[in-house]
Parts: C-alpha cells; structure tokens; sequence
C-alpha cells in the first residue's frame, strides 16, 4: 500500500488535541512517519516510541526495507513476507520507558484483520540506540 503525504498517519499520533468536545486531529504522514520511512538514511527516529510508530506505519505500507533497516541486527529476520489479506486497524502506545543508557521499552496494542478475523496484537518492544540510531531488538506478547 502506497501512503500519500496528505492522508493520515497509519501510527495515529495526534496533531493537536482538538477544540473542546472534539477528538484530537490525526497528524497526516508526510508531517509524521514519511521522514523516516521514506528517508530513513538520513533521517532517524529520534526516541523509541518515533520508531515503534514508524516501524507500524511501514507494516502497513509494506515497506520490507525500512523494518530491515530498522531491526537490530543480532535479531533481524533474514527476509520479511506480508499476508496481502492483512488490514491494519490501528495502533494504541500504551508505555513507553527507558530502561538503561539507550535502551527503551515501548507497550503497544496494534489491531488487524486477516481472513474475517479481528486480530489484537498486545507487545512490549525493546530497542535500542547505537549510533545515534534506534532499533527495534525484541519484544514480549501480553496475553
């Protein structure tokens, strides 16, 4: 899936907090995770949860290349595949904390559909940061 800079972020993370009784206003991809996703060379996540955001922004678009890129590599998969049936639903940042010099944790609740089936993900992620560069290393599921 292509994402065009004008529609909203797949992450969800607010713009602003909206006028009184409104929701808050999405941010719209090219202000939030295009800067990375599309130019992850030279433009990093600056703190885990940008990444976490990222890193699900760019399961929805497919972007097998910036989650390379973006795993740590003593645990990077050698290859990625997607399920095409998959439909991101949104994603909920519940934490985040650090938990050492450049180490940092971040709970996330994604949603998905697959084949009819609602699907909630439920996972605290590490990473980490070398080189002025965060990595997502591994994470634990809820249950």
């Amino acid at each position: 899936m292509e994402l065009k800079d004008k529609q909203p972020c797949p992450c969800g993370r607010a713009a602003s907090a909206g006028r009184p009784g409104k929701p808050p206003v999405a941010r719209v991809y090219g202000d939030c995770c295009s800067r990375y996703v599309e130019h992850w060379d030279t433009t990093p996540a600056p703190d885990a949860q940008s990444l976490m955001r990222s890193r699900y922004t760019a399961f929805v678009a497919e972007r097998a290349d910036y989650l390379q890129a973006t795993w740590h590599p003593t645990t990077r998969p050698a290859s990625l595949e997607f399920d095409t049936d998959t439909k991101w639903l949104g994603l909920e940042v519940r934490a985040c904390r650090t938990t050492g010099d450049d180490r940092a944790e971040v709970e996330f609740v994604a949603r998905y559909r697959v084949g009819g089936r609602a699907v909630r993900l439920h996972e605290t992620s590490r990473f980490v940061c070398e080189g002025g560069r965060w990595f997502y290393v591994d994470g634990d599921m809820a249950t």
